[in-house]
């Protein structure tokens, strides 16, 4: 048997709970909607705009070491140091392109100098003009392959192989010197792991 309690009527003294009218009602509810908004969107936002960062990064990462020839710019330091090459100060139209494998290492280096650039950087390696060779092309066909270097231009032209006992890197030296005031070197350092 069920039993039914009679609701109580509202007693005369309480205060009756007011209405919500419906300005109040519309901006509680933009208030909650602007709360979500600002705990979904923003981060939400945010995730995306990193994610698009970083992919971005790893194509421009993707593009430079897949590159294939030279690439403007001096090479770092670190590489200049570990391929023992010294570029002049003033040089210009310096660009670089560096290969790795098991068995070799290479760094690809062209500079435009100076005359007296040419003789200091020549005297870094304990070498001078006079070691210098007319017509000896001393960079290989499949370096020049990679880089794209082509010494059928007008000349003289100029080479030498400077060898060194490991792990000392070995320096093929290519220099157009068309204009002796302004030398253009060429330069292929290879390491052997």
């Amino acid at each position: 048997m069920t039993v039914t309690v009679p609701r109580q009527a509202d007693s005369p003294d309480e205060p009756q709970q007011p209405t919500e009218d419906r300005r109040h009602k519309i901006r509680r509810r933009a208030i909650t909607l602007l709360i979500i908004v600002l705990l979904i969107g923003v981060p939400a936002g945010y995730l995306v705009i990193s994610a698009n960062q970083s992919r971005d990064s790893g194509k421009d990462k993707e593009a430079k070491y897949s590159a294939t020839g030279l690439t403007e710019g001096w090479p770092s330091r670190v590489q200049r140091r570990i391929y023992k090459i010294t570029i002049p100060v003033p040089s210009y139209k310096v660009a670089y392109y560096e290969t790795n494998n098991w068995r070799t290492s290479r760094l690809y280096v062209q500079f435009e100098t100076t005359g007296v650039g040419l003789d200091a950087y020549l005297k870094t390696m304990g070498l001078s003009r006079d070691d210098l060779k007319p017509d000896d092309i001393t960079i290989s066909a499949r370096d020049q392959k990679i880089t794209g270097w082509e010494f059928t231009g007008p000349g003289p032209w100029y080479g030498l192989l400077h060898e060194q006992k490991n792990p000392a890197p070995t320096h093929d030296i290519v220099v157009n010197m068309s204009d002796p005031d302004q030398p253009f070197v060429y330069v292929v350092s290879r390491t052997v792991p």
